[in-house]
């Protein structure tokens, strides 16, 4: 692909979404390397105490798009983000859920804003540091969203809710390489962010307390006292409030058992932490809602996919069933373990089960 603005002789301008990590950073040497016309932006979202795209990762971006001479911004919406994301993510905590708040920052905030702020610089795409690679399939027309290089680092379970036309603007130079490379580049770049150690957490939970930060932010949790139950209904304990569990828990439930116990499901209309055994924690089909097609609706049945439940989740082999109302049922063929609402459960189809067909998020399990 030329560089050059069609009939201009200008270069084209990339907008790079710079975090402050080593990914995004060489990610913008990629954009540069390429001929581009690079510009940076740094998303400050959380704050001063995140970290990710907190003001000290920005003096980081700073110091690296001056190293590689390209111009930079900060882009302020901490108020859209606590809005749209951390409020959420503290509501759907005390609606016994497990949210995956990383979904949504990256469909909003690194493709619907960024992508709408790139507009205004007069830039073709935007470029992210993610691991995931794009094609165009000459027979559809259409872009697919594949799977990276790396499958260790690949985030395309981020991804699913991208659509054609974002796709069509999206740029992701670290889809080939593995991060070992990334480091490797960084070095001989004399990059800040070299070395720099990658955030394992949720960014606004830097610590990864979650109970802490969903009572911060909606002080009644502290008073959602509630029983622990087995699956017949016997009261076994008591728990400080739903927002502090998640499926297949097992550590700091504080119950005596002559065998392991484990958090089955979250009934959050009786405020009830439901426990069982290991047996009880397997899910033959679970419904999925909100699901987004990248192709811009469902493949044609039957429906065969490789489906991730979390995003450390190698996948399982599924049967899909689209329905009238826009949800997906999902059949594995196997039972999969520790299945919790909320979660994202993302659809792979192909040969490798390296395309992203879509996704949604996991409402239940269903008998």
């Amino acid at each position: 692909m030329s560089a050059e603005a069609s009939g201009s002789g200008a270069l084209e301008r990339v907008v790079i979404a710079m975090s402050g990590g080593v990914d995004s950073s060489v990610a913008a040497a990629c954009v540069t390397d390429g001929g581009f016309e690079a510009i940076g932006v740094t998303m400050n979202l959380s704050g001063a105490t995140s970290r990710c795209c907190s003001l000290e990762d920005a003096d980081d971006a700073r110091s690296v798009a001056s190293n590689l001479g390209i111009r930079f911004f900060v882009a302020n919406y901490i108020e859209e983000f606590r809005e749209e994301v951390i409020d959420r993510f503290a509501d759907s905590y005390l609606r016994g859920r497990t949210p995956i708040p990383c979904v949504a920052c990256n469909k909003r905030f690194k493709f619907d804003l960024l992508l709408a702020r790139a507009r205004v610089f007069g830039a073709s795409r935007v470029a992210t540091g993610h691991y995931a690679r794009i094609d165009h399939d000459p027979e559809t027309g259409l872009f697919r969203l594949l799977r990276a290089r790396d499958h260790q680092k690949d985030q395309t379970y981020y991804l699913f809710q991208l659509d054609q036309e974002q796709l069509a603007q999206a740029w992701f130079p670290l889809g080939e390489l593995t991060k070992a490379e990334v480091r490797a580049r960084a070095r001989a770049l004399g990059l800040v962010t070299a070395e720099k150690p990658e955030s394992q957490e949720i960014c606004f939970v830097p610590d990864g307390n979650y109970k802490r930060v969903v009572e911060a932010l909606r002080p009644e949790a502290r008073e959602a006292a509630g029983d622990i139950v087995d699956l017949a209904g016997r009261v076994l304990g008591r728990h400080e409030g739903i927002h502090g569990y998640t499926v297949g828990q097992r550590r700091g439930l504080g119950l005596s058992s002559e065998r392991p116990l484990f958090v089955v499901s979250l009934d959050a209309l009786r405020n009830r932490v439901v426990v069982g055994g290991v047996e009880d924690l397997g899910s033959r089909s679970i419904s999925v809602g909100e699901v987004s097609w990248v192709a811009g609706g469902p493949p044609e049945p039957p429906v065969r996919a490789c489906v991730r439940v979390r995003s450390r989740h190698e996948g399982a082999p599924a049967d899909l069933k689209p329905r009238p109302d826009g949800s997906v049922h999902v059949h594995f063929d196997d039972p999969v373990r520790a299945v919790a609402p909320g979660q994202a459960a993302v659809f792979y189809g192909g040969e490798k089960a390296e395309v992203v067909l879509g996704g949604g998020f996991i409402e239940g399990s269903l008998s």
